[in-house]
């Protein structure tokens, strides 16, 4: 039950009753930089620094991006904090990736509209009026729900909808905009109204699914005669790793993930068919295509994660398909489904297994069969540039020595461009919850992400996978790994080049080459650990060297931009 008890007793501003609301949700991190009335909220934060720890940014983009990944890996809001329109300037990539990603999040900024002179062009006003900028309008755009508060009660109780928002239904971002008059010495009296209730009032249970419908996928089911799993990132959200490989294991059913999936079984796992999609494994899309039954789990099944909705993947007229999501709005949005059951993930899968008519072992036996079958016609994560000793370094190279020296638990932040294309069909994850993809394809991002994941998994290696373009718009993350203790692991794949924008160039190469660098070098001067890699055989020492160093490392490998491009990770199903 709730606790149903005031949040204030005594007379109190609204940057503390914001802080102590947060300590009661169990956010125990923040991330950002100061400006203008966010200032107030950060003298707050002073006295609670034993449970809530600021993290400080170069960039408002790096903050929105961990508070996304701190809220994907921990269930609870992620928090980005800073000044109105430098917010709305820099802010939005980790709060699109939240919203496409239904990771929750608060978004806490400012209008800067120095009340009582909003309406006198105040200078960085974000309030709407005629000679600024309109933060809400700017914010709503993106977010699942975006609240205003006007005085210091309502800055406060907006925190408290702002996170039942964000964890309500399909999670997401929430932005919360305070007026100037929030912070600026008024008060909260306890005895007046409206009044303030604890927090947990607002955090939401987790939603199981209706008996009947998960009776029916039970059903369908048990009567399949070659049924796959089709997991997303909706199986990260709920946490439901153990709920998906148990089913998998008792049904004799596959698994496929989505991109931004991947990870969310172990592809050394018995029932792992890796990656699906445009750029998947052939061993996922062939299988997926070959069912008479597809469970989709925490997927919207997209066109990317369906080769742009080929029948020879997906189709369902001749396939079963039952679909599990949290959000009622997303089933049989893409395809209609014979079944739907909505609910959070990992709660699903457990009635589903409750209520499961399991297969015989003959018939378990038998889909493990046309399973390694299909491995093995495919080669399943066998490429011969894997072993390739070529110089420049072949991209696969580095993903299999990584591979082979990073615990099994190690987490694994990827960026965007071709590097990330590389990684989803090359690498081979070795457990549960150990790879992060950014769903936009936002580059810039692996870096941001690494820390986040650092700070919340401090006992766990976190290796951010990026390219040279994806480093250089996020190098400043060096300096807050540095100043924060942070000691991730950065590898570069550097071939000087926008990669999947020079291929496709052609031979009308435009704005898409850069000067070689040495980022090895670049880092030294920050005060991190770099080491240069150029001979594939030094990878192996290179990248132990980095995981042991206890400091934050770029491992620089010089990758070769010839003989690998999109083109040859890409599905012959997504183009045809």
């Amino acid at each position: 039950m709730a606790n149903k008890q005031k949040l204030l007793t005594e007379e109190t501003l609204a940057n503390e009753g914001v802080a102590r609301v947060l300590e009661e949700a169990g956010i125990d991190m923040v991330f950002g930089i100061q400006g203008g009335n966010m200032g107030r909220l950060y003298d707050a934060l002073y006295d609670h620094q034993d449970t809530v720890r600021a993290v400080l940014v170069r960039h408002e983009q790096l903050a929105s991006v961990m508070a996304e990944v701190y809220g994907r890996l921990t269930g609870k809001p992620g928090v980005c904090i800073g000044q109105g329109i430098f917010m709305l300037a820099n802010g939005f990539l980790g709060t699109l990736e939240a919203h496409f990603g239904s990771s929750p999040m608060l978004f806490l900024t400012d209008f800067s509209d120095v009340a009582p002179f909003s309406q006198h062009a105040p200078y960085q006003s974000g309030r709407g009026e005629y000679g600024g900028a309109d933060t809400r309008q700017a914010l709503s755009a993106i977010t699942k729900h975006t609240l205003t508060a006007l005085t210091p009660t309502e800055a406060v109780h907006a925190v408290q909808l702002g996170i039942k928002h964000a964890l309500s239904g399909e999670r997401g971002p929430v932005g919360i905009v305070f007026n100037s008059n929030c912070f600026m010495g008024g008060t909260i009296d306890p005895a007046a109204r409206p009044y303030l209730y604890s927090t947990d009032a607002y955090l939401p249970a987790k939603l199981p699914g209706d008996p009947a419908s998960v009776a029916a996928a039970a059903r369908a089911l048990a009567a399949a005669e070659r049924p796959v799993i089709l997991a997303g990132n909706g199986i990260r959200i709920s946490q439901a790793y153990d709920q998906l490989a148990a089913l998998a294991a008792t049904l004799g059913a596959p698994v496929a993930t989505t991109a931004s999936g991947k990870g969310v079984i172990a592809e050394t796992s018995g029932w792992a068919l890796g990656t699906c999609g445009n750029f998947g494994q052939a061993t996922a899309n062939t299988y997926v295509g070959s069912a008479d039954l597809v469970l989709a789990v925490g997927t919207r099944l997209g066109p990317a994660d369906t080769t742009n909705e080929n029948p020879a993947f997906i189709d369902p007229t001749r396939q079963t398909i039952v679909q599990i999501d949290i959000e009622p709005k997303n089933a049989s949005w893409s395809f209609p489904c014979d079944t739907v059951v909505i609910g959070d993930a990992g709660l699903v899968l457990e009635q589903i297994a409750d209520e499961l008519e399991a297969p015989s072992e003959d018939s378990v036996a038998g889909r493990k069969a046309a399973l390694n079958a299909m491995r093995e016609e495919h080669k399943f994560f066998d490429h011969p540039a894997y072993t390739s000793d070529e110089t420049p370094i072949m991209p696969p190279r580095v993903f299999k020595e990584i591979h082979e020296v990073i615990d099994d638990d190690a987490l694994i932040t990827c960026d965007a461009g071709e590097n990330r294309l590389f990684m989803t069909h090359f690498f081979q994850t070795k457990g549960p919850g150990t790879l992060l993809m950014p769903g936009i394809g936002a580059m810039g991002y692996a870096v941001p992400a690494a820390l986040a994941g650092k700070l919340v998994h401090p006992d766990r290696q976190v290796i951010a996978v990026t390219g040279d373009g994806g480093f250089s718009m996020a190098m400043n993350g060096m300096m807050t790994a540095r100043d924060e203790n942070i000691p991730i692991v950065t590898v570069i794949l550097n071939n000087s080049a926008l990669g999947w924008v020079k291929h496709g160039q052609g031979n009308r190469t435009i704005s898409s080459t850069f000067a070689d660098m040495n980022f090895a070098e670049i880092v030294e001067k920050m005060g991190c650990k770099g080491i240069r890699v150029e001979d594939p055989a030094d990878l192996a020492g290179a990248l132990k060297e980095a995981l042991g160093a206890g400091v934050p490392t770029v491992v620089d490998v010089v990758t070769a931009f010839d003989g690998l491009s999109f083109r040859d990770v890409t599905s012959p199903l997504a183009q045809a």
